[in-house]
């Protein structure tokens, strides 16, 4: 047991948060015709220093089932230097084994030559470093995933990070090139800015 997790190796959901549980949360989310998203990490704990899924993957795949979580990111962050392949595996598997359909987002940066065995895993796979709010970053994210462009297709796609519009690091010019070249890529179009000041 860690701080992060119960004494039955749950996770220790923040109270002062999410005064209500993560099923209330799901539920609203839900209520509002969205889909409930969720990050965790497939290490020891997630960049950021929280629980990860590394070895709990069967009952944290329990529990966003049943929170009601539609979308998984899973991260690359302290993953015990575990091969690639076992530990998205793992919780590739242990989503399945819940019978709730839930996309599965990989993360593990474009390592380990991930084009190669990514398609059979993931719903959708980052094949590049993090992006940044550059368009300089844009263009190389857009170059890099496009090297294996092949390995693309009906549920497995492949992901050059989250869009950078509306984070302000773009002109406007920019950012239409940048949700142009995504679109053509026929990558996720995920927006990571703050949609309550968006223009």
């Amino acid at each position: 047991m860690t701080e992060n997790r119960t004494f039955d190796g749950r996770f220790n959901v923040d109270e002062a948060k999410f005064p209500n549980g993560m099923k209330a949360l799901g539920d609203y989310i839900h209520e509002k015709d969205l889909k409930f998203g969720i990050y965790s990490s497939a290490g020891t704990m997630t960049c950021a220093g929280y629980a990860g899924s590394l070895y709990y993957e069967e009952v944290d795949a329990e529990d966003f089932a049943a929170w009601g979580v539609d979308y998984l990111k899973y991260d690359n962050c302290y993953n015990d230097n575990v091969d690639g392949v076992t530990r998205y595996t793992a919780m590739r598997d242990a989503l399945a084994a819940t019978g709730r359909p839930i996309f599965f987002s990989m993360c593990n940066w474009g390592e380990e030559e991930s084009w190669r065995w990514a398609p059979g895993i993931a719903n959708s796979w980052r094949t590049t470093q993090d992006i940044f709010d550059d368009f300089s970053s844009v263009e190389y994210n857009f170059k890099t995933s496009q090297k294996h462009f092949e390995r693309g297709g009906p549920g497995g796609w492949l992901d050059p990070d989250m869009l950078e519009i509306g984070n302000g690091g773009l002109t406007h010019e920019e950012e239409k090139t940048h949700f142009a070249l995504w679109s053509l890529a026929k990558a996720p179009l995920i927006i990571g800015c703050d949609l309550s000041i968006a223009s």
